[in-house]
Parts: structure tokens; sequence; C-alpha cells
């Protein structure tokens, strides 16, 4: 299935190194794990579950140089049209990810994506894109905020759509809320999970803080785990999605296959209420397996 309108991806490229204990984990000694290495980073994640998915993507990101041809046949494997930067100072970032259960702790090095120049994404690709796409992890740092504030612009200006998953709470928390939030000025789409949505709102429900942050962006879905899936646009209540339980193998890049299938839907034409659903199904192949790529 080939999914219309082309879609342009902006962000961090990661190795995810999961770790999944077979046992409580002892201080000072050994644990018994499943250790896997798999590409990841959020941005190039949505990427890839967007080429999986049948969509013309676009993905700019920047590696150490030693692993830009492995990173590149990565993000081709999957279908992606792959611009990566590479990096002769520094390395690709890489996580640690702590498996246990549903719940995950990560250690992170973000490397090479610190000092990705934005203002290298081309204005002609730009202009060629109904959406485009990045994460909070490309605002907190620091050498690119200014030009996170042109991104939004030239997308605008072009008329692409631009879409912005928030990331993680706790960078956002460190970060400023405000400060977050102004450089987020432009976006039409907000897509957080529910600590984001919430921390960003002011509140401590998943529903109201959905329905306090359309007054920024037009559409926010706020994904709440096994409590499912809040979609608002302005001036509309917020719509509640329940998804079936499953038995999850690794959440890790579990909303970034959410937002691939959300993407692709609007890209379809399909209402925000129905890219949620299919974006759901997406989701819910990405949690039946280990890493945060198609298999």
């Amino acid at each position: 299935m080939t999914v219309p309108g082309s879609i342009v991806v902006v962000g961090d490229v990661i190795d995810d190194i999961i770790v999944t204990p077979r046992r409580a984990i002892l201080t000072d000694t050994d644990t018994p794990a499943s250790i896997e290495r798999h590409p990841g980073g959020s941005a190039a994640n949505t990427a890839a579950w967007l080429g999986h998915i049948g969509s013309d993507v676009h993905f700019f990101g920047q590696v150490g140089a030693a692993d830009n041809a492995r990173h590149t046949a990565e993000l081709e494997r999957c279908g992606v049209k792959a611009h990566l930067v590479s990096d002769s100072d520094r390395p690709t970032g890489t996580i640690v990810i702590i498996v246990e259960g549903e719940n995950r702790t990560m250690l992170t090095d973000r490397g090479a994506n610190v000092i990705f120049d934005l203002d290298s994404v081309p204005d002609e690709l730009i202009a060629l894109a109904d959406y485009l796409h990045f994460t909070g992890h490309t605002i907190i740092d620091e050498p690119k905020r200014d030009a996170v504030v042109r991104l939004i612009d030239r997308a605008n200006r072009h008329g692409a759509t631009v879409s912005i998953d928030p990331a993680t709470a706790g960078f956002i928390k460190d970060f400023g809320v405000g400060e977050f939030l102004r450089l987020c000025d432009g976006a039409s789409i907000l897509r957080p999970n529910e600590d984001e949505a919430c921390l960003l709102a002011g509140v401590g429900d998943a529903q109201r803080a959905t329905q306090l942050l359309t007054e920024r962006f037009p559409l926010v879905v706020t994904t709440c785990g096994r409590d499912g899936v809040w979609v608002a646009e302005r001036g509309s209540d917020p719509v509640h999605i329940d998804i079936e339980p499953i038995d999850v193998v690794d959440p890790t890049g579990a909303g970034d296959s959410f937002n691939a299938g959300l993407l692709a839907g609007l890209a379809r034409g399909e209402s925000a209420l129905d890219a949620a659903r299919g974006a759901t199904t997406v989701a819910r192949e990405q949690l039946t397996r280990v890493g945060a790529r198609p298999a």
C-alpha cells in the first residue's frame, strides 16, 4: 500500500542497547539479562515505520562518520529516503534501555544529534512535504533552538503541517515548560503521552490536558498506554479511543510507531479520529516485538 503525501522527518538517530533483566537488578554484582542492539532514535523510528507502511518519507539526521552507511542502510531497508550527515568529531547517539515489563529506564548519550544543523534541511524538499515531523529532543538541544523556530517558520511558509512529539517529560521539566512551548509556536499537531501532556498543560488529568493544549495546537493526540488515546481538535471536546489489551514484549518506540500511523492516516485524508485509530494498529505491531523499528 502506498500512502499519498510526502512526509519529512527531522531529528535523532540513536543506537539502542536494550537490556531485559531476567530477575530483579542486583547492585555491586552481576544480574543475568538479555542484551540486544538495535537502531533507534525517536524521529528515525517514526520515519522507519512510515516507510514500512508505505509512506513517501524523507529523513534528515546526523550520526558518527563510521556509522553513516549502516544507519542509511537500516533506514532504506524500511523504505525511507535517508539524508544523514557524518560527524567526524562526535559518535552516534546511544541509549541504554532497561526494560522491566512495561516500564523502561533510559540512560542517554545524544552524541552527534546535539549539533545537527536544522538549517541544512533544504527548502525545496520542505516545499514538497505535506507534513514535517520532529521531536522534543531536537528542541532541547541548545545549539538548535533558534533553528527550530526557523524550521517551523519555513515549513509554514511552504504549506507543510508541522507535527511535534514532545519526547520526554523529564527533559521538558529540566528545560522549562514555558520556553519549550514558545519554541513549539506555529506547530499544528502535538503528539504527547499522558505525562508530557499533563506537564505541558499544568494539570493532572490527561483528558483536560489534551483539551487545554488545543489552545496552542489545532490538533492534540495524547497516548495513555493501556488507558487508550485522547484526540482533541480545537473547538471540540476530546474523544477517547479504547485499545485492546495485549501482552507487551517491549514498549520501546511505541509512541514513534503511533506517530507514523497517525501521520500516514492524515496524509491519506482521514479524519484525526480515524487516523488515530489506525495508529493504534501500527503501535500494536511494534509492542509485540523487541526493538523500536519494523522487523
